[in-house]
């Protein structure tokens, strides 16, 4: 039977797309703080890459390690979950 090393994934929202083949991913995890033992939310932000820039802000998307693109950029875009809604409003209909 062979080793096979999977990379890690993660699974969170994008929350900015404006640099060019970056985006910035916000995980959302759970922690136990170790005196209390209440349960905490902590959001840690990861910057991932996105060679053909189809993410937009709001799209839930799988984000995988990967060799370093730049100094902060260590993880790549896996595939899109959930593509995000945009609405669009008239000006006259916001009154």
């Amino acid at each position: 039977m062979e080793n096979i090393i999977k990379p890690k994934t993660m699974i969170g929202t994008v929350v900015s797309d404006k640099m060019d083949k970056t985006i910035v991913v916000a995980v959302e995890k759970t922690k136990m703080h170790p005196l209390y033992r209440k349960t905490y939310k902590k959001v840690i932000k990861y910057k991932a890459h996105d060679e053909k820039n189809e993410c937009k802000n709001g799209d839930v998307v799988r984000i995988i390690a990967s060799r370093p693109f730049s100094k902060e950029v260590v993880w790549r875009l896996d595939e899109i979950l959930t593509k995000a809604v945009a609405v669009d409003v008239k000006p006259e209909e916001v009154e």
